[in-house]
């Protein structure tokens, strides 16, 4: 009882003792685990500063609260239980947190991200803090619709299989009218290519409607249709003000007879879920655009990890999520972007540090989510993409295929025959990695599209330090 009445004495703690670290702690099955990074201020002592991570993200305050005890306070604390230095980086530490599972609200990215990072990044003192990556439980998985469609039926509405989809976004992607926009959305699908998408920006601006925008874009996707005998579709993106209007779109992209609807991300978990469920409801693909996510994804010290943006946009119901492109102009480490189509695809993501995915995680039949590679790609670079992202990967070239010297239906020609030979190549048992140039170089010679993309591109390439980089790499060991 003494030492209750401590605890529980008007004033202030530190949150260790308060209860929120426990070494001795073991995860419960059903316990949502998450580590961050975490920077403390000088003279913070790191332990301390797990526990205020743990407590400021579930039950605690800066000081004692006897109300406290009118609640299964043990039970709802979340804990951290664990501390590592992180390898390198001296003043940093990975720190294990555990959550009851009763903490959060059930089907709900809101109320897991108002708890997970809602407050405690702004928080005095931590120099930086990152949250590095989640276990998810299969008991609150399963309260998760996931992506409407999947990859499976996707490749089956489609009737697409064994290779990457196509795609390009539409360039510029301010300015043009409808009508100029419709026939860029033409040549490109009649050309070879699946897929054309609006781009972030693009939703309803004085130069374009967005109901014209609709109307010029489906008619293209219906003429390329009919002259290629494959089916075809154009991301609309139904980005808006309002989940009203956003509705009203989807709606009429629907009526219009298209398969796929797309959203940014900066339209909040919320209005992503609330879509998610419109889809499945609609029999819609749904593409979500991850427009925003660098301003809390890159910096490796403060923010939030892509990999768990993945883990729940996967839970919140997206069919595709731009993931990265190793060999494009966007950020992306190769461990790190095989990490993150690892968590888009797998049924089982595997514990994997060097590629940043701390913990095995099971996904309950969860539906897969497509991949989508874009930024500063191009045919010339078709081996690469292949080797490092596999097939189920939607490919999407925008410049690489609108900037084509010989025109836009030119350029998706060019994209389609360097996949299709290298498909066959790789299914030949051929080392596409090593002969991949070989390859292109042996096609362009009876395809002129390709020979003038190569000879327009070959020498482009992104190659920059990323800034986000896995902290775990293999040593050798001395024999």
């Amino acid at each position: 009882m003494g030492s209750q009445a401590e605890r529980y004495k008007s004033g202030v703690l530190p949150y260790a003792q308060m209860g929120y670290w426990d070494a001795d702690y073991e995860p419960k099955q059903t316990d949502i685990i998450a580590l961050f990074r975490i920077t403390p201020q000088d003279g913070v002592d790191p332990i301390e500063a797990a526990a205020a991570v743990a407590g400021e993200s579930s039950t605690a305050t800066w000081t004692v609260v006897w109300t406290d005890r009118l609640t299964a306070c043990d039970n709802y604390r979340a804990k951290a239980y664990r501390v590592d230095p992180v390898p390198g980086a001296p003043g940093q530490y990975f720190s294990y947190i555990a959550y009851d599972l009763d903490l959060f609200e059930e089907g709900s990215i809101a109320n897991l991200t108002a708890s997970i990072i809602g407050n405690v990044f702004g928080f005095k003192p931590l120099k930086a803090l990152r949250l590095e990556d989640m276990r998810i439980p299969v008991a609150y998985l399963k309260t998760f619709q996931g992506p409407p469609t999947g990859i499976v039926v996707e490749r089956e509405r489609l009737d697409k299989f064994g290779r990457p989809l196509l795609g390009a976004t539409t360039k510029p992607k301010l300015g043009l009218s409808s009508k100029n926009y419709g026939r860029v959305v033409y040549e490109a699908l009649k050309g070879g290519l699946d897929f054309v998408k609006d781009d972030e920006n693009i939703n309803s601006q004085p130069f374009m409607h967005w109901r014209d925008r609709f109307l010029y874009c489906m008619e293209a996707v219906n003429k390329a249709a009919a002259a290629t005998g494959e089916v075809k579709g154009h991301y609309l993106n139904v980005t808006a003000a309002t989940m009203e209007d956003m509705y009203e779109r989807a709606d009429f992209a629907k009526e219009l007879g298209s398969c796929i609807v797309m959203i940014d991300l900066v339209i909040g978990y919320t209005a992503i879920q609330s879509m998610a469920k419109w889809a499945r409801r609609n029999d819609m693909v749904l593409h979500l655009h991850r427009a925003g996510h660098g301003t809390y994804t890159r910096q490796k010290t403060h923010g939030v990890s892509f990999r768990v943006i993945a883990k729940w946009m996967r839970m919140a119901g997206v069919d595709h999520i731009h993931a990265g492109t190793i060999v494009g102009k966007l950020e992306g480490d190769p461990n790190v972007i095989k990490g993150i189509y690892s968590i888009c695809r797998d049924s089982f993501t595997k514990k994997n540090p060097e590629q940043g995915v701390f913990f095995d995680q099971d996904w309950a039949g969860l539906r897969k989510v497509m991949p989508v590679a874009s930024g500063g790609i191009h045919a010339g670079q078709m081996h690469q993409l292949i080797t490092y992202l596999g097939e189920d990967v939607i490919l999407q070239f925008g410049g690489g295929t609108i900037g084509h010297p010989q025109g836009i239906q030119a350029g998706a020609t060019a994209n389609r025959v360097a996949l299709e030979v290298m498909i066959k190549a790789r299914n030949e048992g051929r080392d596409i990695w090593n002969e991949g140039p070989q390859i292109l170089a042996a096609a362009a010679r009876w395809c002129s599209p390709l020979r003038a993309a190569l000879d327009t591109w070959k020498d482009v390439t992104f190659n920059y330090q990323s800034t986000d980089t896995a902290d775990f790499v293999p040593t050798a060991t001395p024999a």
